[in-house]
């Protein structure tokens, strides 16, 4: 198996063990009949700040919860693999970010789910690309575009029952983030015209001289113009002049 294989699968490793402990706390819940909604975010009571670390663990139901299950696992393991420098930073930024902001801004019921990571996660991986323009990145962005371009609506208060707050301040993280974290990781290729356009020089830097540093010791001869930027790697200029006498006949007159 080659190495970028190994790297693909490994990058499904973390997303599966998260996907996982959401699912092992719902049978829980299930087995146990004892459901978990106050352990979400309540905005702006002290009860509620504990949801801002807990809310992504929990869901209402069993649909709620593989609704969110496939996108964590396909944008994560993308994420990881595409921007392994800073995937986990952007994770728990995303995670943290939006619990505050919907504890600050969010209407007054409690926020569960962990929509708000997937909107957060989206976000990030749809302009990063853009940002970076780099083939790849950019390819990732499309992709997302094609699988979930239908959950910008999920930012607007359209449905009842669903933390749009949750959705649209995630969104609103992912694309902080990415603009936070644009010049690190996997960047466009720059070659090497690029740069000699990047570092180009003023072309009077080269050629502007000081008519007083030149003297005529003969009047025929050559004159070697100095560089005073030897950057071109060209041989001197040299200027051949010559002087000649015009002849003028004389004119008799009666």
């Amino acid at each position: 198996m080659r190495k970028e294989e190994k790297n693909l699968l490994s990058s499904f490793v973390f997303p599966l063990l998260f996907v996982g402990v959401l699912w092992i706390i719902k049978g829980l819940e299930i087995h146990y009949n004892y459901f978990l909604p106050d352990y979400g975010i309540y905005p702006r009571t002290i009860e509620g700040l504990k949801g801002i670390l807990l809310m992504p663990f929990i869901h209402s139901d069993i649909k709620h919860l593989f609704s969110n299950s496939i996108p964590l696992v396909i944008l994560g393991a993308c994420i990881i693999f595409f921007y392994k420098e800073v995937w986990l930073r952007v994770f728990l930024w995303i995670w943290l970010l939006d619990g505050v902001w919907v504890w600050l801004g969010g209407r007054s019921s409690w926020h569960i789910g962990a929509s708000g990571l997937v909107y957060g996660l989206a976000a990030f991986l749809l302009l990063s690309g853009a940002i970076r323009r780099e083939k790849q990145l950019m390819a990732v962005s499309l992709l997302v575009i094609f699988l979930y371009g239908g959950m910008v609506w999920g930012v607007f208060p359209f449905f009842i029952g669903m933390s749009w707050e949750a959705h649209l301040f995630g969104f609103i993280a992912g694309a902080l983030l990415a603009y936070v974290y644009r010049k690190e990781g996997t960047q466009k290729p720059v070659y090497d015209w690029e740069k000699e356009e990047e570092e180009d020089i003023p072309f009077e830097s080269y050629m502007s001289i000081e008519s007083s540093n030149i003297e005529l010791e003969n009047p025929e001869g050559e004159i070697e113009i100095p560089k005073p930027i030897d950057l071109l790697n060209v041989p001197p200029l040299k200027i051949v002049y010559q002087f000649k006498e015009e002849k003028k006949e004389n004119e008799n007159t009666d």
